[in-house]
């Protein structure tokens, strides 16, 4: 192709970053915008004028996937020499050429796994995780290298960033990073980090290798740009040293791994760093259909994850689907009906995905899918029943009835048995393996809670439907429709999406405690909006199993979204309808509409400050442990968290002040109001 050629296809903003040729470049890429097709173009057009030679340019980007689709589309392009490579590639081959040159040895063999060598750092430090907490601990590990956190200084890290695994503290976490250093180098192995580590370091300590790096690379184009870590980083500027001929690509408002290091500030104050840059923004939306587009505007307006404002390319499409359902099986059945009637009119189940926050709710999809004949594949994950940790449950559950060994009721036997396996009635408050096998397992016990309240307590009877459910589930299938977690869904597309399972404690997920962690919370939620094409439904339930109390709500998200809906628990199935804020119910310290009940109640948003007594609400909350277990019952049946909350703010001193605090009624007043007024009148 001559130049002319390879920009005649381009959009407006497309040929701006295909025509900037010479760096620094920044492309701030919307989702569906056309990444890739401008900087394969750009990268082409180079080429193709003369300014780059082919070997001299390096192109990165995260997954094999991304790299394999750029050679591809290089390829057709005519810049089939151009290397396009994920950071770890890249690395490992330059690592791989100077290792024994500069060592005079051969190069540690990489690890396919930490598990091994993790196990025998954390017995040195006595302890005896389980697989899902050494997944956990390595995970860990793995954000503190990307991150530049050696073992050191892993615990003053961790605490200031809030950073928890499982209920190991961090300076035994620390330790046992850097045990796990020592095994690996006693065992002469290297990891992933490490490829980058030493990489970085070779590039740095030896002039004779960087000089030979960079005479090889002049041009670098980094895609994904918002999900660069700090080691990536600072490898990046020891490619570059010094030079600025770099085009970034990226989107701030797909920032959906800061979790794992990944640090949009780099994509964001980037023309901080290159003043001269040229900066371009992909705004035009090929993917979906203005309704999708709007949502997904709307979902992210007025808050700081806000990032390029879409612009819908297509034609106008269907309306978006909003629905709640009185139980997450009634959510299942209703997707799964709506499904097998796009199937049978004509749309392919390659091209609808059904995505959840977590691996564990695919399996009510799962049942619901194989009682209506509709097939489907999980991506990312096992299908739920061959998990590893549900089908050891399973086993044991199914040992337990054939012996006749069962303690007690059906239920009993099951949450014993998995008690025994590490299930807990309280969840795990980290992310990670750890809270996924524990998803796992309260799923099992949430079947038998719903199998005993319709078909009895026999142990025997609900191993057979656990049976009857994998077995169907198992149907190997040739296509079919995609379940995958929000995160593994970034990069693809469907024409039908299927988000799910859309309440408070889940999407946000419940360890989101900080405004940030819940702005990336969001953030995954337009990730999601983004997937769909031209049918898009938002789905919820009121409860988790069906005759349940239905006291959930609907996502925060939803309401730029779709606007207010009804939130009465266990109403059935309805459609919110589109309207502003009720007056009144803005944050009284932001001005900022108010969302969940817990904002409304207390007429602040989670944002702002919290205004009470802290120090007060904590000896309210004690009180109100120590009066719950006189009176024998929860602790929120004396008052829910929000209203001590209130309790502390107002420090009410009369009957009547009580009276005023949402919450408080005559019959609290009359049960806990002397109490409440000595302990107020004492702080």
């Amino acid at each position: 192709m001559t130049p002319d050629d390879l920009l005649v296809a381009l959009d407006p903003e497309q040929r701006r970053v295909a025509e900037a040729l010479r760096g620094p470049v920044r492309v701030l890429a919307g989702a569906g915008s056309g990444k890739t097709r401008a900087i394969t173009h750009r990268i082409a057009h180079g080429v193709a004028s003369g300014v780059y030679a082919p070997s001299e340019v390096l192109a990165v980007t995260f997954t094999t996937r991304a790299a394999g689709e750029m050679r591809s589309r290089l390829r057709t392009l005519g810049a089939g020499g151009v290397q396009a490579r994920t950071f770890h590639s890249a690395a490992l081959r330059q690592l791989r050429y100077f290792w024994p040159r500069v060592h005079g040895r051969e190069l540690p063999e990489l690890t396919a796994s930490k598990l091994g060598m993790l196990a025998t750092a954390a017995r040195r430090q006595r302890l005896a995780p389980d697989k899902a907490l050494l997944r956990d601990i390595a995970s860990e590990i793995e954000w503190a290298k990307v991150s530049n956190v050696s073992p050191d200084g892993y615990a003053v890290a961790a605490i200031r960033r809030g950073r928890q695994v499982g209920d190991v503290d961090p300076t035994t976490v620390g330790h046992v990073y850097e045990a796990y250093e020592e095994v690996k180098r006693n065992v002469g192995r290297m990891d992933m980090e490490d490829v980058l580590l030493w990489t970085a370091g070779m590039l740095a300590d030896d002039e004779r290798v960087s000089a030979q790096v960079r005479r090889q690379y002049k041009w670098f184009v980094v895609d994904e740009f918002q999900d660069v870590s700090p080691l990536q980083s600072a490898l990046l500027d020891l490619w570059l040293g010094g030079r600025d001929e770099i085009c970034v690509v990226g989107d701030p408002a797909q920032t959906i791994y800061s979790f794992a290091g990944a640090d949009a500030s780099y994509l964001r104050t980037f023309t901080e760093r290159y003043p001269q840059a040229t900066s371009v923004e992909l705004v035009r939306n090929y993917r979906s259909t203005p309704q999708i587009v709007e949502a997904a505007n709307a979902a992210l307006a007025g808050t700081v994850s806000q990032g390029v404002e879409l612009r819908a390319q297509r034609p106008a499409g269907p309306p978006i689907a909003a629905t709640g359902h009185s139980d997450e099986v009634a959510e299942a059945a209703a997707v799964a009906a709506r499904i097998a009637q796009l199937i049978a009119g004509g749309l392919p189940a390659r091209e609808i995905a059904v995505l959840t926050r977590i691996n564990a709710q695919t399996e009510n999809f799962e049942d619901a899918f194989a009682d209506k004949g509709v097939p489907y594949v999980v991506r990312g994950a096992a299908r739920f029943f061959e998990r590893p940790e549900v089908r050891k449950a399973v086993t044991l559950l199914r040992g337990a009835a054939r012996s006749g060994e069962a303690d007690g009721s059906m239920l009993d036997t099951v949450r014993a048995t998995l008690s025994g396996l590490g299930w807990t009635g309280t969840p795990p408050t980290s992310r990670g393996q750890t809270r996924d096998q524990w998803e796992s397992w309260q799923a099992l016990v949430d079947q038998a809670v719903a199998f005993a309240a319709e078909s009895g307590h026999d142990l025997g009877a609900f191993v057979d439907e656990l049976d009857r459910r994998a077995a169907e589930q198992h149907a190997p299938v040739a296509e079919g429709v995609t379940l995958a977690t929000l995160h593994t869904a970034k990069g693809l597309e469907w024409d039908a999406v299927f988000l799910v399972g859309l309440v408070e404690g889940t999407m946000p997920i419940i360890y989101a405690k900080t405004p940030a962690e819940v702005e990336e919370e969001r953030r995954l939620f337009y990730v999601g909006l983004t997937r769909a094409r031209e049918h898009l439904s938002l789905s919820w339930a009121y409860s988790r199993n069906p005759g349940g109390k239905g006291n959930r709500h609907r996502s925060r998200f939803l309401d730029s979204v779709v606007g207010e809906g009804d939130e009465s628990a266990g109403a059935g199935t309805r459609t919110p309808r589109r309207k502003g804020p009720a007056k009144g119910r803005h944050c009284r310290i932001c001005n900022r509409p108010l969302t969940t009940p817990a904002e409304k109640k207390l007429l602040r948003c989670e944002l702002c400050p919290a205004t009470y007594d802290e120090e007060l609400f904590e000896e309210l909350r004690a009180w109100r442990k120590a009066r719950a277990a006189d009176d024998e019952v929860p602790p929120y049946v004396v008052f829910s968290d929000t209203t001590l909350q209130l309790i502390a703010e107002h420090k009410p001193q009369s009957d009547a002040a009580l009276l005023k605090i949402s919450g408080v009624g005559p019959k609290k007043v009359d049960q806990y109001g002397e109490e409440l007024l000595s302990l107020l009148a004492d702080s």
